[in-house]
Order: C-alpha cells, then sequence, then structure tokens
C-alpha cells in the first residue's frame, strides 16, 4: 500500500533489532550497561512499532472494504436519482401544462367550465377524467418527494462515512510517517555496532527464520487429514510456508495475514474481504474450546491479525514485516491477546 510503502525499507533493521534479545551482550560493544539498556529499550520500542504498524496495515484495508462498498451503495443511490429527476421532470411538465390551460381559460378552472357545458355526459365523464389524473399525479408527486428525502437522507450519510473514512486513512498515515521515523532511530542506534557484529546478528535472525520454516513444514504434515472447505483452505495455506510477509500482499509470494486467508478461502469458494476486521463478521463464533483445522482466529484489541488454526494449539499465518508465513502458537501474538475465532 502507498501509505505504508516508507515502512518497509527500514524492516530489515527491525529483525536485526528483534535478533539482538537472544544475543549475549558481549558482541555489543558499549562501554557500559547504561548502554545496553538503551539498545533494550529500542528493540523493545522497535517491536511495538512493529505490531503498531501491522494494526495500521490492517486498519487501512479495513478502511478500503469500507470504501468500497460505501462506493458501490452510492453508485446505486445516483442510478435512482436519475429515474426519480426524470419522473419529477416529466411531472412538473405535466402540471405546467395544466397551469397555462387555466391561464388561458381566464382564470376558470377545467372544472367549472365543465360544469357549464351544454352536455351533461361530457362534463361527469371529462370531471372524473380530470380528478383521477390530478390524483394520480398528486400521488406520484407525493411519493417522489418521499423518495426525495430517502435520498438526501442516505446521500448525507454515505457523505459522513466516507469523510470517516477519508480521516481515518490521514490519520494511518500519519501513524506510518511515526513508525518510520521510530525504525529509523533504531538504525541509527544499530549502526553503532562494529560491521561483524552487525553481520552476526543479521545472521541469527535468519537462521531463526529458517528453523522456524523447518518446524512449520514439520507442523504442516498434520493437517493432511482435514476435508471440505476448511481442508483446502488449510491446504493453501501450508503451501505458502516460507512467502515473505509484506503490507497489504494478497500473493502469490507475499502475504499480509487477512490476504493470506482470504485467498485460502477462496480457493474454497469463501468470499472473504482483505481486512482482519471485516473477516471476523463472517461464519459463526466458536468458543476457543472447540476450535478445529481451518477455523480463522483473530488477535488484538481492535482486531488487527487473523490466522488459520491449524490443531494442537497452532496456527499458519504471516505475520509481521521482515518475517515469512510459519506455523506458531494460537493462544497470542505478542501484545495482541485472541480475541475470538469463525468458523466458515
Amino acid at each position: 500500500m502507498p501509505i505504508l510503502a516508507s515502512i518497509f525499507r527500514l524492516r530489515s533493521a527491525a529483525a536485526v533489532a528483534i535478533a539482538m534479545i537472544a544475543i549475549a551482550s558481549p558482541i555489543f560493544t558499549a562501554p557500559n550497561a547504561d548502554a545496553a539498556q538503551t539498545l533494550a529499550q529500542v528493540q523493545a520500542r522497535v517491536r511495538q512499532l512493529e505490531e503498531e504498524a501491522t494494526t495500521a496495515a490492517e486498519g487501512a484495508q479495513e478502511a478500503k472494504v469500507k470504501l468500497a462498498s460505501l462506493n458501490r451503495t452510492l453508485v446505486g443511490i445516483q442510478a435512482k436519482e436519475a429515474v426519480q429527476s426524470q419522473s419529477v421532470s416529466a411531472l412538473s411538465k405535466t402540471l405546467s401544462a395544466i397551469a397555462i390551460e387555466q391561464y388561458k381559460t381566464g382564470g376558470l378552472s377545467q372544472s367549472l367550465e365543465l360544469l357549464f357545458s351544454s352536455d351533461p355526459a361530457l362534463y361527469l365523464s371529462a370531471a372524473g377524467s380530470l380528478e383521477a389524473i390530478t390524483r394520480k399525479k398528486s400521488v406520484e408527486l407525493r411519493k417522489f418527494q418521499a423518495a426525495k428525502q430517502r435520498l438526501t437522507a442516505t446521500s448525507l450519510t454515505v457523505n459522513d462515512k466516507l469523510a470517516l473514512v477519508k480521516a481515518t486513512q490521514k490519520k494511518l498515515a500519519a501513524q506510518s510517517a511515526r513508525a518510520t521515523a521510530k525504525l529509523a532511530e533504531a538504525e541509527s542506534l544499530l549502526a553503532k555496532l562494529k560491521k561483524e557484529d552487525r553481520e552476526r546478528l543479521a545472521r541469527l535472525a535468519q537462521e531463526e527464520e529458517d528453523a522456524d520454516q523447518a518446524s512449520s513444514l514439520a507442523a504442516a504434515k498434520s493437517a493432511s487429514g482435514v476435508s471440505g472447505r476448511a481442508g483446502k483452505a488449510l491446504q493453501f495455506a501450508l503451501k505458502q510456508i516460507g512467502d515473505k510477509y509484506v503490507f497489504g500482499a494478497d500473493g502469490m509470494t507475499y502475504w499480509d495475514c487477512s490476504g493470506l486467508t482470504m485467498r485460502a478461502y477462496q480457493t474454497a469458494g469463501v468470499s472473504l474481504p482483505h481486512s482482519s476486521r471485516a473477516q471476523y463478521g463472517y461464519g459463526k463464533s466458536v468458543k476457543r474450546a472447540n476450535l478445529a483445522p481451518g477455523d480463522l482466529v483473530f488477535f488484538g484489541r481492535p482486531i488487527s491479525h487473523v490466522g488459520i488454526y491449524l490443531g494442537g494449539g497452532k496456527m499458519v499465518h504471516a505475520p509481521r514485516s521482515g518475517s515469512r508465513v510459519k506455523v506458531a502458537s494460537a493462544s497470542s501474538l505478542g501484545r495482541k491477546p485472541f480475541v475470538g475465532a469463525r468458523r466458515l
């Protein structure tokens, strides 16, 4: 996504910072304990910013889903408005013709002219027709006025929602800028390390990802017996193990969390929006104790992450920038708690 693209430039620095937590202090060339403590604080800030960036990205995806829905609604309303405008135009012409005719007759209404007609039968038939036409036009006018009022109210509602989406997108852009600044700060601190220390940290981070991939591939074998839609979705997601995480991506080599679950269930014939928060509204709720392979599991308040339950307390998911699709614990996700599950 354009709004969040700048965050990725520093994801390598973030991955390096995360790896530092597992490394003995001697490789860091800080002269005292205070400097080492500062590095730990930076690591904590980087991890927090990663979570905030992921939340912002999923918030942006939710905004896109809402915006698309609002635009579809607006198009429908505008089509109705065009039809109704044609109706009121035709009605106005008819009423204008009646008014002009009354003016030409010297102000006497057609009903009075008919009353003085020498042909009673003509009066009765014509008067009845005029009354019926007038009544019909009045009904149509009232219907149009009511429809116009509803249209105006709906249009105002849509405009309000569009304004809300724009405000949300603006807020997300500001959050992304702050996240980028914080990651730049972390990179500056890492730059103070010796070259060999930075290379070692990067190597250890890569080794950690490789170990995760190996364990993920081993865990994937346990899903071979799952059938139905859940089985198809789960098998698709497991085939993506090792693919990189990228904000806003939905395949086929890069994924974010909701992009992966969306495409996985698409292969099973289920249409989902590209948003973890929006996906939480689909299917039926499942208690944690009743989780089954293929269920969607959601994390964060507000919801900002989704994975597919594998079984045995594990899930397959696209976790964060700098990482890859993998199998992990489904109990929690860093600071993001488990909030619920849905079965499709």
